[in-house]
C-alpha cells in the first residue's frame, strides 16, 4: 500500500489558502495545522475551498474545548471541504491544560475517550436523526433542539482521531477512534515493541479489524540534497527533539532506547532556556534513533522502514526552511520505496 503523506499547512489563516495551493502542487495528500499561536482551525477554513487535499487538526486540543464546540467545528469543516476533513484531538500535558488553558485535567485517558465519544454521539445525532443524550463523567449532551441542529451531513461524518503516544491512550483509541496520530517523539523500537502492541489490543478488546483504523506515524525529519543541507536540517530537528525529550511525561521512549537519564537534565536546562546547551546533548545516534535522515530518498527508504505498516504519515521540518521541491522529491521517493 502506498502511504499517504501529510505536511503542515501554515501557522496561522494569513496566507494559507495561497500555501494549500502550492502544497498541492508537491503532490501531498494532505495538509495539517497544531496549535501554535494561533487558532488551528482557521487555517483549514481558508484551504478547504481552494485545494482538493485532506485537511486535518494535529492536534486541537480537547479538554479545553466542548464536544459541541468540536463537533460544530467538524461539521462546517466536513462541509466546507466536500469530505475531506479529518478532527484530530490530543491532551497536551497538565500544566498546558490547568495554567494556560483554564480547563480541567483529571485522568488524560479517560477524558479523552469521552471526548472521543462524545463529539461522535453529536454528530450521529445530526446525521441519524438520533435522541442526544450522551451522560458521562467530565462532560454530559442531553438537549439538541431544531434550531441548534444542523441536520445531516451530505458528506458523511467526519472522522476523529486521537493523537497517542503511550500504551494506554494508543490502545484507548484503538477501541473508539476511527485513527491514530502516533506522535512524533517515537522511534522504531517503540512502535515496535509499544505502540503496536498495544493498537492490536485495543482492537481486539472492540472487536474491531486493522482496516477499521486509520493510523498514522508523526516524523520529524532532518533532509537535504548534500551533507551541508542535511547537517543545517539536523541543527533544528536537535532543538526539537531537545524540548521534547525534556518533558517528564515522554521518558518511557528514552528509557527504551537506554537514554532515561537525560530527561531530567534536558528539563532542567529548560528551565534555565538553556535552549542551545539541550540540543547539544543530542547526539547523532540519537538524532538518527529518532528522527528520519538524510536526502529525499534516503529519508523516505527509513520511514517506510519504520512505519510501513502504517497508512499514512505526517511529515515534520522543525527548525530549517525546506523548499517546495525538496518536498516533491520526498513524496515521490515515499511513493516509490512503500509500494
Amino acid at each position: 500500500m502506498t502511504l499517504k503523506v501529510d505536511v503542515l499547512l501554515a501557522d496561522s489563516v494569513v496566507g494559507a489558502a495561497d500555501r494549500a495551493r502550492a502544497l498541492e502542487r508537491t503532490g501531498v495528500t494532505g495538509v495539517f495545522s497544531f496549535e501554535n499561536a494561533h487558532d488551528l482551525f482557521f487555517p483549514l477554513v481558508a484551504a478547504a475551498p481552494v485545494c482538493s487535499l485532506d485537511l486535518l487538526t494535529n492536534v486541537a486540543i480537547a479538554f479545553p474545548r466542548s464536544p459541541m464546540h468540536l463537533a460544530h467545528a467538524a461539521y462546517d469543516l466536513q462541509l466546507l471541504s466536500q469530505g475531506r476533513f479529518r478532527l484530530g484531538l490530543g491532551t497536551q500535558v497538565r500544566a498546558h491544560v490547568e495554567s494556560r488553558f483554564g480547563a480541567l485535567w483529571d485522568k488524560p485517558v479517560a477524558q479523552m475517550r469521552e471526548w472521543v465519544l462524545a463529539v461522535k454521539a453529536i454528530l450521529h445525532s445530526w446525521q441519524d436523526g438520533t435522541r442526544l443524550d450522551f451522560q458521562g463523567d467530565y462532560t454530559a449532551h442531553t438537549l439538541m433542539t431544531p434550531a441548534f441542529n444542523p441536520g445531516p451531513n451530505p458528506f458523511g461524518v467526519p472522522k476523529i482521531l486521537v493523537g497517542a503516544l503511550g500504551p494506554r491512550m494508543n490502545r484507548m483509541a484503538a477501541e473508539v477512534a476511527d485513527g491514530i496520530l502516533v506522535m512524533p517523539f517515537n522511534t522504531a523500537r517503540h512502535m515496535r515493541e509499544r505502540t503496536m502492541p498495544a493498537i492490536r489490543a485495543g482492537l481486539g478488546a472492540a472487536g474491531r479489524s486493522r482496516s477499521d483504523l486509520e493510523l498514522t506515524a508523526e516524523v520529524i525529519v532532518a533532509m537535504g540534497r548534500n551533507e551541508e543541507e542535511i547537517q543545517a536540517a539536523a541543527a533544528g530537528c536537535r532543538y526539537t527533539l531537545a524540548f521534547y525529550a525534556s518533558t517528564p511525561a515522554y521518558r518511557a521512549v528514552l528509557d527504551l532506547e537506554d537514554l532515561g537519564e537525560l530527561q531530567p537534565e534536558l528539563n532542567s536546562l529548560s528551565k534555565h532556556g538553556e535552549w542551545a546547551k539541550m540540543a547539544e546533548l543530542v547526539s547523532d545516534d540519537m538524532l538518527r534513533t529518532f528522527a528520519a535522515v538524510g536526502t529525499p530518498d534516503q529519508v523516505a527508504k527509513e520511514i517506510v522502514a519504520r512505519y510501513g505498516d502504517c497508512d499514512r504519515v505526517c511529515l515534520y521540518f522543525p527548525g530549517y526552511q525546506v523548499s517546495d521541491d525538496l518536498i516533491a522529491d520526498c513524496v515521490t521517493a515515499l511513493r516509490h520505496a512503500s509500494r
